[in-house]
This record gives structure tokens, sequence and C-alpha cells, in this order.
């Protein structure tokens, strides 16, 4: 009859439906509470009446009333909202009526049960129950539940005509469970027997178990080390599964069984004394996740309402002493933990023989962690609150992970050992105590022969070979289940010692093909995944003491746990939220020693300390804050070094890597702050003081290389690189924007309005001696020195940046530019026929406005190219420090460039050439800027730009009457910057032209033409000593434009300008500038 009913197969499936059905009610009930996630029906208005009428009317309901009308509507789409509900309520009515039909069988052949016996059936019997009883609780926190099955039932008659079959069962059900350990009570009454029996059983077992520290520490528990002569001796015992159980389990049947079995408690002491040793381990027992019930208040409440119960015999044993038990344990076991680590790691062969160790010390650790979890949101009113914080829980998380790392790097080992042991000890153990039974049925003789048969197979050469042991491991179940009934023909009872030897023998084979699932049983923390509070706090606590920030590691690799939480009857219940908790966690681990309170000094106060004190030492002793920083920098830098990568939900997480993008957020960060830019008042820091801090910078960093495997060249080189663009990786602004901004706003803007002259002499900007002083002085921004910096720190695709915005501001004057020429185009074509005819010129003159204007934008235009000029130079000086053996071949191709070059190629050689900022005839960039800009034809432009440089020569003399514009030998030029018109002639006449397929040295030698004719006419003017006045330092501007144009030579000058004017206007210019001296 036994071999029939299979109870070991239906244990063992309805355990892991039951842990299914389980979660989803957990997860059901967190989805309806959450506002986020609740289903969309119940929340919304319309439904609002439905909801309510369900609610009263459950679970008679009337579908054809106007209260339901509102689901009417939306009938097929409810359904399928509620369908997922629905059945998870369905499955938990089946799994119930299975329990019943499997208990009632498992008490019709009055089975037997002993833990320390048939182990594994006992387990199974008992977990089933616990299961169940917390399918109940659950399923009766579920708040909604009426409201989802009802309105799924009216959405199914009116489309079906008819209520689904299994309503009124499940209506039923719903209605019995209102109160649900009173129904569970009921309904437990007949199997009382059977699970007194089996919580018996545990009488030796827990009592052992539940011991304080000082019994452990007086026993040497987990140590390898109390008994050196025996220290290669295996680790056994009549009861190996029994010693790594988890204590919580335990006490979870002891009290949930006996309240549910509780008349045993009046007729056996035994039964008694088990459950109030129970009850003072703690108040809450986990049902599921993050969901406890108070065992306690629940006993009372219960207890309160039945006769012939004392209360105070049995509630009144509260935990008087718990929470201090705990925090002894956790005491104990850091340090044991760390020993058995420590010795396993210099003698790894010890985890064959020890093994048991390893899984009972992982175990015991595990049963502590999760009870301070468990209290860590559930403090009882206590006079020691301190007993449920524990700062110290980093470095028991550390040794439970480097126990779980070194079973895992050396499996192999413990298989090497095991394989040997059971084919030579366990299997003719084995043997002879099956020659030893008097009786043996043909049924189990098969399942034991086959046991020897398997295990006498195994050899030393398999070690390689994936193991597989579950078919044997269920053999023995079902074996156990065979000899556990009533009257069976062998009766395991009567044979205790075969019990023994196949729960050793099962142990073993575990050790072979299941040491994970092993792991996943004693140290499993994915528990952590729903306290994230606790679990932030614990880190938090931690990372407060310096000796726990090397154990900090610990937390972050705990997450690898997590996806141990999915069930795949619930896969939705976790979600990705576990990777944005590890981010938190790292993130606060690496920023929490970073920020160092300074100490700010009261009102009068004087800082006495001078610089230089910190490395003044009088007493080693004295712990300075340099001391304990490094100390915190060291402890941090170990932390990360424990672990080279890990996996969390299919990802894997690489401490150092990690670490890495968040120094390179953090230093982007700095390098931005550092540049001290304020928008508002327009300051910023010099280039050359940035370069300089983010050397010093870098200094530091590289001062981890020596405690990390950390690359820090390769950051700084991507943090830096990053600078060189507009914006950084995460969208920010960078000190080419910055920068880029500043010189544009705040140093050529006041350059355009002539309060900072352009220096050629000095290679630089400098302030104009006025009455309103300026915030900053020009020269420190943009010597040769700071340009210098600039380009270190911004590099050529920074530049090229603020190339581009300089293009965007000449672009913008050159557009103003044609809308004169187009106002004034008659005078200027005029003008352009005739400029060799003085008086017909001054009649045109007079006709022609705005000259003032032509030439202030083309001198904007002249000193953004002088600015970027300077820029390019020092760049070139930049890369040729850097990349010298590039430079030379770059040079070669701009050199081989010649006029009869195609001019595709042309441009595209001077592009290279002038993002390595090599100087080029051509301007590749304000071609590109000219090109956008064309909206008529060629021949259109082509017009425009020659009446252009006509109205700027014609426009020349006009310069003569402003009293700035006098020229300055100490700066090598005008004061007020028209000098940069040479420069504005010359590139923005050859890139219009080269847009425009032109011949460029043919209309620079007209310009020259016109630019001669007009200020020959202004020398021979004598009496109007008003156009006289800077007559001198203008003919040198004439004389400038020639030596900045590489398509002009001084003989074109001579040919229509006289050599002796210019002579004499160098020799006047010098002489006053003597004079002003003087």
């Amino acid at each position: 009859m036994a071999y029939q009913q299979k109870l070991a197969e239906k244990l063992t499936i309805l355990n892991d439906r039951g842990t299914g059905v389980l979660l989803r009610m957990n997860y059901i009930k967190k989805t309806c509470l959450d506002p986020k996630l609740r289903p969309q029906y119940l929340t919304d208005k319309t439904m609002e009446a439905s909801v309510k009428y369900i609610n009263k009317k459950f679970p008679n309901i009337d579908f054809r009333g106007n209260s339901v009308s509102s689901i009417q509507k939306h009938k097929s789409e409810v359904m399928a909202a509620m369908s997922s509900y629905y059945d998870s309520f369905i499955d938990v009515m089946e799994f119930r009526d299975h329990v019943y039909e499997l208990l009632n069988t498992i008490d019709a052949c009055q089975c037997f049960f002993n833990i320390a016996v048939n182990f594994d059936f006992t387990k199974n019997y008992l977990e089933l129950i616990i299961t169940y009883i917390s399918v109940i609780v659950m399923l009766s926190r579920v708040e909604d539940k009426k409201v989802l099955v009802g309105m799924y039932n009216c959405a199914h008659e009116m489309s079906n005509g008819s209520s689904d079959p299994a309503y009124p069962r499940l209506a039923q059900m719903f209605m019995e469970y209102e109160q649900p350990i009173k129904k569970l009570t009921e309904e437990f009454g007949p199997h009382t027997k059977g699970v007194t029996e089996a919580l018996l059983s545990l009488q030796m077992l827990y009592p052992r178990r539940n011991l304080p520290a000082e019994q452990w520490r007086s026993a040497q528990l987990l140590s390898l080390l109390s008994a050196p002569a025996s220290m290669l001796d295996p680790a056994c015992c009549d009861t190996m599964a029994c010693e790594y159980l988890s204590l919580e389990v335990m006490e979870r049947w002891i009290l949930l069984g006996y309240l549910l079995c509780h008349s045993s408690l009046n007729t056996n002491q035994s039964s008694q004394e088990l459950w109030k040793m129970a009850l003072r381990s703690g108040l809450y027992l986990t049902i599921i996740r993050d969901e406890t019930i108070n065992i306690h208040k629940i006993t009372e409440d219960y207890f309160d309402g039945l006769k012939g119960y004392n209360i105070d015999n049995y509630v009144c044993c509260h935990m008087y002493v718990s929470g201090a038990m705990h925090r002894e344990r956790r005491g104990f076991l850091r340090n044991a933990l760390k020993e058995l680590v420590k010795v396993l790691e210099d003698e790894p062969g010890l985890l064959g023989p020890k093994v048991l160790f390893v899984f009972m010390a992982l175990s015991f650790s595990r049963d502590e962690v999760l009870w301070l979890v468990r209290y860590s949101e559930n403090i009882p009113k206590t006079k020691t609150p301190e007993d449920y914080v524990d700062s110290q829980m980093a470095e028991l998380l550390f040794y439970m992970e480097r126990l779980r790392t070194l079973m895992t790097k050396y499996s192999r080992v413990v298989q090497r050992y095991h394989v040997q042991y059971l084919a030579q000890f366990d299997a003719l153990l084995l043997n002879d105590t099956m020659q030893n039974m008097y009786v043996c049925p043909e049924e189990e003789s098969v399942l034991m022969t086959s046991f020897v048969s398997t295990l006498s197979a195994l050899t030393i050469k398999q070690g390689k070979q994936n193991f597989d042991f579950r078919a044997l491991r269920l053999d023995w179940l079902r074996l156990q289940a065979y000899t556990s009934v009533s009257k069976a023909p062998l009766s395991l009872k009567e044979y205790p010692d075969l019990a023994k030897v196949m729960n050793m023998t099962q142990f073993h084979t575990k050790m072979l093909d299941n040491v994970q699932e092993m792991l996943h049983e004693t140290s499993d923390l994915s528990i952590l995944c729903f306290y994230p509070r606790v679990f932030e706090k614990m880190f938090s606590q931690s990372s407060e003491e310096v000796s726990m920030q090397r154990y900090l590691m610990s937390f972050p690799l705990a997450c690898s746990h997590f996806n141990q939480t999915v069930h795949p009857l619930c896969p939705e219940e976790v979600s990705t939220q576990t990777l944005s908790e590890l981010n938190l966690l790292y993130s606060t681990g690496i920023a929490r020693n970073k920020k160092q309170k300074k100490q700010t000094l009261k009102k009068g106060d004087v800082q006495r300390e001078k610089p230089g004190t910190e490395s003044q030492r009088k007493d080693r002793a004295i712990v300075t804050n340099m001391d304990k920083l490094h100390l915190t920098l060291t402890e941090l830098c170990s932390s990360f070094s424990g672990s080279s990568d890990f996996t969390v939900f299919n990802h894997i997480v690489t401490p150092a890597e990690f670490l890495t993008s968040h120094l390179e957020t953090r230093l982007t960060k700095i390098i931005v702050r550092m540049a001290h830019y304020n928008q508002t008042t327009q300051e910023i820091g010099r280039p050359s003081d940035l370069l300089a801090g983010i050397r010093a910078y870098t200094a530091s960093l590289h001062t981890l290389s020596r405690y990390l495997s950390l690359d820090v060249t390769r950051l700084v080189k991507n943090v830096l690189l990053q600078q060189t663009q507009p914006l950084d990786s995460y969208g920010g602004q960078t000190i080419t924007t910055l920068y880029t901004n500043w010189y544009l706003e705040g140093l050529l803007r006041q350059a355009s309005s002539n309060l900072i002259v352009h220096c050629p002499a000095m290679h630089c900007f400098v302030n104009q001696t006025i009455e309103n002083e300026q915030s900053f002085r020009a020269e420190e921004y943009s010597d040769i020195s700071e340009m210098q910096a600039l380009a270190e720190l911004i590099g050529p695709y920074g530049l090229k940046f603020l190339s581009e915005n300089l293009m965007w501001h000449i672009t913008s004057q050159v557009g103003e530019l044609k809308k004169l020429v187009i106002e004034n185009m008659d005078v200027l074509v005029q003008m352009r026929a005739n400029f060799d005819k003085p008086e017909v010129m001054a009649n045109l003159q007079k006709r022609l406005p705005a000259g003032e204007n032509v030439l202030k934008r083309m001198t904007i235009i002249g000193v953004i190219l002088s600015f970027r000029a300077m820029a390019q130079d020092t760049l070139e000086d930049i890369m040729q420090k850097h990349c010298p053996y590039l430079m030379g071949p770059i040079e070669n191709l701009r050199d081989m460039v010649s006029p009869d070059t195609d001019i595709k190629v042309t441009l595209t050689v001077f592009e290279l050439a002038s993002a390595a900022g090599l100087t080029c005839d051509i301007d590749p960039a304000l071609v590109a800027a000219v090109a956008s800009m064309h909206n008529s034809s060629v021949d259109e432009e082509y017009k425009l730009t020659c009446l252009l440089l006509v109205y700027i020569a014609v426009s020349l003399p006009i310069l003569a009457l402003d009293p700035n514009s006098y020229y300055s030998r100490h700066y090598g030029g005008h004061h007020n910057n028209i000098h940069c018109l040479a420069t504005a002639v010359n590139q923005l006449s050859a890139a219009m032209f080269t847009v425009e397929s032109k011949n460029i040295e043919q209309h620079l030698k007209e310009f020259l033409l016109v630019a001669s004719s007009t200020l020959l006419q202004l020398g021979q003017n004598v009496e109007n000593r008003v156009d006289g006045k800077n007559r001198d330092s203008i003919y040198l501007l004439l004389h400038m434009i020639v030596e900045a144009s590489p398509f002009l030579s001084q003989d074109m000058l001579e040919s229509c300008f006289p050599y002796v004017l210019l002579r004499n206007a160098y020799r006047e210019v010098y002489k006053n500038y003597i004079i002003t001296l003087g």
C-alpha cells in the first residue's frame, strides 16, 4: 500500500508548489497595497461604486443590478486584467485540496516521524504543514481578494451567461478563512498525533542547537584547532543533516505546529517545555519574505478564548534575554568564522574531512543575520535597544562570503575526498548493514542494492565528471516513506543504523553534485532584498566603524544572492530595483569618507596653527586627522580589492570598474568646479591655474594604484578627453564650453569695444588704460603661457569647438556687411570703375554712408581671427611637444600644396593641418562657414565680395578721424585694434573667393590699388589737419595687410604706393613714441 500512495513524490511536489503559491499571495498583497502597481480597475473612479458593492455583498453579487453596470462596459478588459489574480486564488484552493488529501493519507497510513531517523520524510512533512499555514495566513492578508474575485466573476457572467464553475467553492474558502488560525486549528485536530510525534523528535536537537554563546565557547564549537590530533579525522555524527538545519526553521515548526495542535500542550509535558523554549527566542516569525507574525500576540489572542488553558503558563515566558543572547552569538561567530577561514585558506585540503564544519558555521551565522534583520524593523520595548543594532555585521557577512568562495574554489578537492569516502567506506558500511538485517522485502531490497552498486562503482578517475545523485536521494526518500508507515514489512525505526548510514551517505553525495544547493540552503541571504532599509542601515553603521571598512564589500556581495529568490510561479516578484540598491550601496561607500567636515572658527578666534604643522609629529601615539584619512583610504581600498567580480541578476559587477566610474564622475565635476566659472559676474580661473590643479589632483589619484589594481592613467585620460567636448557623458558642461563662453563673452566682446587691445608685439591681449578698470587683466588670460595651458586642457577637439563658435560670430558680421553692400551697391559699382579719378571719387564718397560701420565690423572679425591665430599657434606648440613624429608628415603635406592643386584636395590637407595647429594660406574653417551662408547664385555672391572689398578700401581714410587710430610701438598695433583689419581682409577674402572659385591674388591686387589710391588722396589733403591726424598710422595699416597676406608682395605694394611714404610713416610713429616716453 505504501508503494502505491507515492508519499515521497507528493511531498516533494507539493512543497515546491506550495512555495510558489505562497509567493503569489505575497506578490498580490504587495501589488494591491502599492498605488503604482495596484490594478487599474480598483483605482478607477468609474468603478468605485462597483467595488464598494462587491465588497459589501460578496459572495452573493447580483450582476444584473445597476451597481455593477460599470463592469458591463469593460467586461472583456476586466476579465483580462483579473484573470491572473483569479487563477492564483484557484491555485490556493487546489493546493489546499491536495494538502488535505495527502495529510489524510499520511494519517491513514499511521506514518512514523523522527527527525533523527527518517530526516527527509519528517522535514518534508513539517515543511508542507508550515507552508500550508503560511499560504492561508497570507490569503487572509490580501484585503482586496473579494473584489478581485468578485469583479472577475461578474465579468464572466456578463460575457458567458453563467458564473465561473470554481467561484462558489472559492467564495466559500474566503469566508471560512476570515479567522485563519481558528479555522486551521479545527482542520488540524485529526492530525495532532502525527504533528506532535514529528515535533517531539526535535526535543533532543533543538535545545542542543539553541545554546548561549558561553556554552559554544566552552565547547570550542566550530574550532579545527581545538583537537590538533584529530584534525584530519572526518567530521561525522549520527545526525549529519540535523547539524546544519536552520534554527529559524525549527522554531517555525514548533511554534506554528503546536499552535494548531495545541491539545498536546496540556497532555504532554515535553511538548510544553519545547514550545516554551521556542517562545523565548523571539516575538516574530517569518511567513515569507518580509511578512512576519507576532506569535506571542496571536497565541495570546487565540488561547484567551479557549477553556482549560492558563495563558500565563504559555505566553509569559517572553524573550527576557533574547537580544543579548543573539548579540553574544554574533560576537562568537565572528571570531569562530575568522579562525575557520584562516585555517582553510592555509590548508584547503581540510575542506574534505571538515566540510560539515563549514555548513554548520554558515547555517549558524545565517540564523543570526536573519534574526537581526527580522527584528531591526520590529524592535520590542526593551531597556537595551543596542542589542538589536550591530555595527560589526560587515565582518560576519565577509567571512560567510569567504567560506562560500572557498567551497566554490576548492570544490574539486571536496569531490575527490568524498568520491573515495563513498566508494571505500560508505558503500562497504551500507553493505554490512544490509547483511545484518533480518527482514528485507523485495522493493526495499532492490533500492538498497542499487545504493550499494552505485556507490561501489565510484572511482577516483571520475573526479572530473559531473555527478548526479538526485535519483539516489529520491530513492532514499521513497525508502523512508515505505518503511515509515504502520505495519510496514521493514520498519525503519527498528533499524536506526540503516538510517544513520544512509543519512551520512546522502550528505556525502551532495558534496559531489550539490555543493551550490547546500550553500544556498545554509547561507542564502536573499531575504535582504526585501529589507532595503535595514540593509542600507546595516551598511551605514558598518561604514562608520573604521575597523569594519575593509569588510564593506560583503554587502554588495550579498546582493549576488538575490537572484535565488526568483521562483517559476512568480518571476515578476523581483525587479531591477535590486541593481539600483546595489548602486546606492556602492555610491554611499565611495562618497561616505570623501566628505570631511572642516571645523569652523568662532567669531573672535584666531587660527594659531601655521602651514606645515601637520608634518611635525611630537608623539607617534598621537593620531592626526591625516592618519585617520590615510587609514580610511587603506581600509576602503582593501575592501574593493576583496573581490574581482560577482554576478547580480545576470549582470557582472566589477568593483574596481565601479569605483573607476564613480571616480570619473567625481573628477569630471571637480575639474569643472576648479575652473571657478561664474556666469553672473563672468569670472573664471586662469587656464594655467586649472592645469596645475588638475596635475596635482591627478598625482593624488595615482596613490590609489598603490592599494588597488586601478588604471588611473586611463581614468584621467577618459575624463580629460570628455572635457575636450562641449558636453560630458552625463550631459554636463565641460571646461571647453566654459572657456569658450568666457573668451567670447568676457574677452572678445570687450576687445570689440576697444576696452581690450590685441597686442601683436607681446602675442596677447591687454587692457586699455581707461578710467573704468576691468574686472580682470586680459594679458593674464591671453599670453602665450595661458593659451598653451588652454590648448593643453581642451586639446584639438576643444579648440575646434572654440573655432566653430568663433566662426558663428564671424558669419553674423559677414551677413551684416553683405546687407550694407546691397544697400549701397550702385555707388560701390561706380567707385570700383572710377577709383583712379579723384574728383569722381570725392563726389561718390559723399554718397556712401556707413563706412565706419563697415570698418567696425571688419575690425571685430579681425580681432576674432587674431585670437584664433593665437590659439592655433599654441596648439602647434603643444602638438610638437606631445607628438612631434606626427607633426612632421602633416607639415610636409601642407607644404606640398601648390596653387595648381585641386581645391578639394587643398582644403582637405589644410583642414588636417589646421586641426594640428598649423597656419594655412586659406582657413578651411572660415571657408566652410562662408559656404554655409550662400543663399543666392555664385555670380551674385562673387559680385558682393568684390564690392565688399571696394567698400573696405574706400572707407579706410575714415580711420584717420578716430583719435585712437594711432600706432603704438609698445603694442605693435593700433589702440583701436584696426591693425586686425589686415588679418580680416586677407583671411576673409581668401575664404570667400575660394568658395566662389576665383583668383584670390588678382582680387587682392585690385583691393590694394583701390586702397592705395584712396590713402594717397588722404596724403594730398594737407590743408585739412583733421584728415591728416593719425595719417601715418593708417599708412602702416596698408603695409600690414601686405605683410600678413600670402598672396601679396612688397613689389605689388611699391607699384601702387610709394615706399618713401611708408618709411616716413614708420619714422614718425616711432619718433612720436620716443617723445611720448620723454
